[in-house]
């Protein structure tokens, strides 16, 4: 690590993440001069481009890498025409013991002065809020599921190779052609595509002057700047901005900066849930990376560095602040922008490169919360690569995660999407697959199982407030069989779904009339030949995802059932309720009894792996498929983040001997302490799932540092 990476890293990790209202004014005061005198994707470009134009820049002692979030480093921008936060919202902010942003009293004052007034009623989450039925309220308060959209705007998708190919001019000239080839008089459509093309322009304008306003800072800190290796630089960089993002990069310094300022528009732009990802970065900078160095322009050394100044400016951006519900289902700085390595080509070959090594060891190096990197791996992965993988994974920071690309692939093309675009595609955020560069792939929230299970279990009562929340299904005591209790789970599942989907596909549209994204939709393949918005449908693929939690908590409650009441064990239902009622109190035996010796999913027992196929087979005959408004369809994933942890506080004792409020499992993975058989177990539970089937599996698994000691 070089002493300029590690100044650096070290400002980046004692910088405490802080909110800057800076955004939330600029916006406020343009809203206030033009709502309603433009069309929406143009006042949302109008918005980016002033955004663009007035925030406060920055480029640090020592930046390669320049341009952040805020007007300095991990300044979080408020986006109060999606959600306004309160005087008291910000208060807790910067004091709540976990996830906490410094605020400053000049920002509360001029947030409780200027924006609240403005935006009060009229932000996006206020407007849903009013319209919401109650059955959905009593549902999302019960944290029977969450909503990513009630304070986050659909996000969560990645570049592809465009941006290096084609700079923004080139859009823009991609957009006057799609402009002169509307058909005004057949085209019911017309005017709303010129209007969101006219945007799509506007916006890519924006972007560009945001890196002429760098480039600018840039020459003006050289000509006071009296180290002249560090004025050269700051020369370099000026000559960086003023090529990129409008024309296509030309080096591996330009594409890094490239990409760079395009992550910064479009987080700008809005906070999606996740964050823009870069996707397959080392397929896509590898050939700048190669030429360069048979150029004679590039070494490895300065490359590492290059790359690492990237990364620590990722690290330098933490999520937006969330506030109730949706700061505890999702309680982390972590804006999940994902980097891809390995993987496969378009054609079907094996992707990895030197670039990919050169990754690993800066993410080993630096250590940083963000930004996250995974390895992709298929049959053709060299087994160096995964070999150089485990051994960064052996240091216990939990990265890289590991995935199956051959899988990955199949699950994508089983949704219809070409082959090759599926394979240049992969995994972003947590878990979540897409065609990137091609595809809005919406997550909506996730889906408390084990609640719906406690629901089945009391008739579609809620047992923490006696208040009705799904359809009457039958009490226990009276079913006939498993089989019947299962019907009543499916029933009650069913009922939250439709109540859950019904409002996600509300919000959709809000977000789609009210909030366009236009420089978003000038990156992602089909928005600018379809003149449509990236949240209308414009991607040439559109996805919609739901996440659901605590499978491995309801297959081993089902599996207890199974076992000690339908089978030979006489474990009666007053018995089993009743305990649960009462948390286990004085029924610890019972408690210990069916924590330990029921069949527990992920240990290779047919009789636990065999429920959660089941379930998982339920799930998609619910869900898979759905149509959804932008002409995709919803698909399932099973993913947790946090809310394990937040549903468990909100969910009472389950019958696999978990005891009320503690977390339940996360992802895919077994009960906590459930797995007794080893790893392999897991992985061969786990195999009969059918994980292509899925938009995303998570398996979060811990070893002793002394099982993956030495070679």
């Amino acid at each position: 690590m070089t002493e300029r990476i590690q100044a650096l890293r070290a400002e980046s990790v004692a910088a405490r993440p802080s909110f800057s209202a800076e955004r939330a004014v600029l916006t406020t005061e343009y809203y206030q001069e033009w709502c309603g005198k433009l069309s929406t994707p143009m006042l949302r470009a109008g918005n980016f481009f002033t955004l663009c134009d007035k925030k406060t820049i920055y480029i640090g002692p020592g930046e390669l890498i320049v341009g952040e979030r805020g007007p300095r480093p991990k300044a979080v921008s408020s986006f109060p025409e999606l959600t306004c936060h309160s005087e008291e919202d910000l208060r807790i902010l910067s004091t709540r013991p976990m996830t906490s942003y410094a605020v400053s009293e000049e920002d509360l004052s001029v947030y409780r002065d200027t924006v609240i007034p403005y935006w009060r009623g009229r932000s996006m989450r206020d407007r849903a809020f009013s319209e919401l039925p109650a059955s959905w309220i009593a549902y999302y308060e019960a944290a029977c599921f969450t909503e990513f959209m009630e304070q986050r705007a659909p996000g969560h998708t990645a570049l592809d190779g465009t941006i290096y190919r084609r700079g923004l001019n080139q859009a823009k000239a991609e957009i006057a052609q799609a402009r002169a080839t509307i058909d005004w008089a057949a085209d019911r459509d017309a005017w709303d595509k010129d209007e969101e093309l006219k945007a799509m322009a506007l916006a890519c304008d924006a972007a560009i002057r945001f890196a002429e306003r760098h480039a600018e800072l840039a020459e003006s800190m050289a000509a006071l700047e009296a180290d002249a290796s560090r004025a050269a630089e700051l020369k370099r960089i000026a000559e960086l901005c003023r090529r990129v993002p409008a024309e296509a990069p030309r080096d591996f310094w330009e594409a890094l900066q490239a990409y760079w300022f395009c992550h910064l528009g479009t987080i700008t732009e809005l906070n999606g849930w996740d964050a823009m990802s870069p996707g397959r970065l080392d397929l896509h900078l590898g050939s700048f990376y190669e030429s360069d160095l048979k150029a004679g322009r590039l070494t490895r050394e300065k490359a590492k560095e290059l790359l690492s100044c990237f990364w620590i400016k990722v690290n330098n951006t933490p999520a937006p602040p969330k506030v109730g519900v949706t700061a505890a289902e999702s309680g982390t700085y972590n804006d999940f922008t994902n980097i891809n390595l390995g993987g496969l080509t378009r054609d079907g070959d094996d992707a990895s490169g030197e670039l990919s090594y050169l990754a690993l060891e800066v993410l080993d190096e630096l250590r940083l919360l963000q930004p996250q990197a995974n390895i992709q791996l298929s049959a053709k992965t060299p087994a160096r690569l995964l070999t150089e993988a485990c051994r960064v994974i052996r240091n216990g920071n939990g990265y890289p995660s590991l995935f199956n690309a051959d899988e990955v692939a199949q699950a994508m093309i089983g949704m219809g999407k070409d082959p090759a675009d599926a394979r240049e595609g992969g995994t972003s955020g947590c878990i979540e697959t897409g065609c990137f560069g091609k595809e809005a792939y919406i997550l909506h929230g996730y889906l408390n199982l084990p609640k719906v299970l406690l629901l089945a279990l009391n008739d579609g009562v809620d047992a923490d407030t006696g208040k009705r929340l799904g359809p009457a299904t039958g009490d226990p005591r009276k079913f006939s069989g498993f089989d019947e209790l299962y019907a009543a789970i499916e029933a009650q599942l069913g009922a939250v779904l439709a109540t859950k989907l019904r409002i996600s596909d509300f919000l959709d549209r809000m977000y789609a009339r009210l909030t366009p994204a236009p420089f978003l939709s000038a990156l992602i393949e089909g928005c600018i030949g379809k003149g449509r918005d990236y949240y209308d449908g414009g991607a040439k693929y559109n996805t919609d995802y739901i996440q659901f939690v605590g499978l491995g908590t309801i297959t081993d409650s089902l599996a207890a059932i199974s076992e000690f009441i339908y089978g030979r064990q006489g474990l009666s239902w007053d018995t089993l309720l009743g305990a649960l009622a009462a948390n286990w109190g004085g029924q610890e035996e019972l408690r210990l009894l069916l924590a330990n010796k029921a069949p527990k999913y992920g240990n290779d027992d047919e009789r636990a792996d065999a429920i959660a196929v089941r379930l998982i087979d339920t799930l998609i005959k619910l869900l898979d498929g759905r149509p959804s408004p932008r002409g995709g369809a919803y698909h399932i994933d099973l993913l947790s983040t946090t809310c394990h942890v937040y549903f468990g506080l909100k969910t009472g004792a389950t019958p696999d001997g978990r005891r009320a409020r503690l977390p339940m499992s996360d992802g895919t993975s077994p009960s906590q302490g459930a797995d007794r058989k080893g790893p392999t177990a897991v992985m061969k539970s786990l195999g009969k799932l059918g994980q292509a089937r899925t938009g995303g599996t998570l398996l979060n698994q811990r070893f002793l540092p002394g099982v993956l000691e030495g070679e």
